[in-house]
């Protein structure tokens, strides 16, 4: 969903945060779409990279930034430990590998952004979680996540690539339908109502977690794409700015804007194994070093849905909801 959303913006304005882009490459386990009205050179590929024969390939053109998100997403990859490690720290060092032996023949150092997850921090933590926090991951893609951290760290230390790592919030509301993540409910609560669609809460309501929208993520992929990186050191891995919510923060501010019939539609219907997934995850974040970096996200929970509201549903709700 993230890459479609940057590669929208990147074919509609034919720029990527503050730099022009002449060369667009979409590469996807399925085949991407690239938008017919992107002016420059435009591919699409459907590859797997967690083949070793992969990465070479889409790295002989030597593109200037790359963005890497692909993996599988928590929940699958927690229930299918083989998958998980092939996808999510194969498939991410063979990429780093490619680049750095394509750098043996000739001056090649690009920037690549690589998306992170809070799943690298686990239970025990402080209230809020700064930077200087040790990575403590309790799942199998925590584990995946943080290893690709080091990797990055490593592959930029050497000079191999340019790296920025972002640990993302949980991204809310995804468009679209529900995927195997964990934290899927954390949109499908908001998500489903607003359609009209009846939702599972596996949750408690007390359940506290940190979200941006898929707006304000974007923006993080484009700004870690030309921000300059020497402030960043060897610290390459950033946790970005969100909105600290429990599940009956989201609630209420769903009821705020669509109304109680809305909220009716959330079912409660406890989950053991989410909840206890969920048990391990950080909470709140000190993101004072990523803000000072230049990222930014919302405010508030009731931005985020009006945000989903202005971006998915063309600004208005549907007639059987309240403003």
């Amino acid at each position: 969903m993230l890459g479609r959303k940057l590669a929208e913006s990147v074919t509609k304005t034919g720029r990527l945060g503050e730099q022009s882009v002449s060369k667009l490459t979409l590469a996807d386990v399925v085949m991407p779409n690239v938008g017919e009205d992107f002016d420059g050179e435009r591919h699409a590929v459907a590859v797997d990279l967690s083949d070793p024969a992969v990465a070479p390939q889409l790295i002989s053109s030597r593109p200037d930034v790359i963005v890497h998100l692909a993996a599988i997403v928590s929940g699958e990859a927690e229930k299918d430990f083989e998958k998980g490690y092939r996808i999510n720290l194969d498939g991410t060092r063979f990429l780093f590998e490619a680049i750095r032996l394509e750098g043996q023949s000739g001056d090649y150092c690009p920037r690549l952004v690589y998306a992170s997850s809070l799943a690298v921090f686990g239970a025990p933590f402080p209230d809020r979680i700064d930077d200087t926090f040790f990575l403590t991951p309790l799942t199998s893609y925590g584990v995946q996540k943080a290893m690709g951290e080091l990797l990055l760290d490593d592959y930029s230390r050497r000079e191999f690539l340019d790296g920025v790592g972002l640990r993302l919030p949980t991204i809310c509301i995804r468009p679209g339908t529900p995927n195997k993540a964990a934290s899927g409910f954390f949109s499908g609560i908001l998500r489903e109502p607003l359609a009209g669609k009846p939702a599972i809460l596996p949750v408690d309501d007390s359940v506290r977690h940190w979200h941006a929208s898929p707006r304000a993520a974007v923006s993080f992929l484009a700004h870690a794409a030309t921000m300059p990186t020497t402030p960043l050191g060897h610290r390459r891995n950033l946790t970005m700015p969100g909105v600290s919510a429990t599940v009956g923060d989201q609630i209420e501010a769903l009821r705020k804007i669509a109304g109680d019939e809305t909220v009716a539609l959330i079912r409660r219907q406890p989950d053991p194994d989410i909840q206890r997934i969920v048990a391990g995850w950080p909470r709140d974040f000190d993101t004072r070093r990523a803000r000072q970096m230049g990222f930014r996200a919302e405010a508030s929970f009731d931005e985020i849905i009006r945000i989903y509201i202005e971006d998915e549903l063309g600004g208005n709700l549907p007639a059987r909801h309240g403003n």
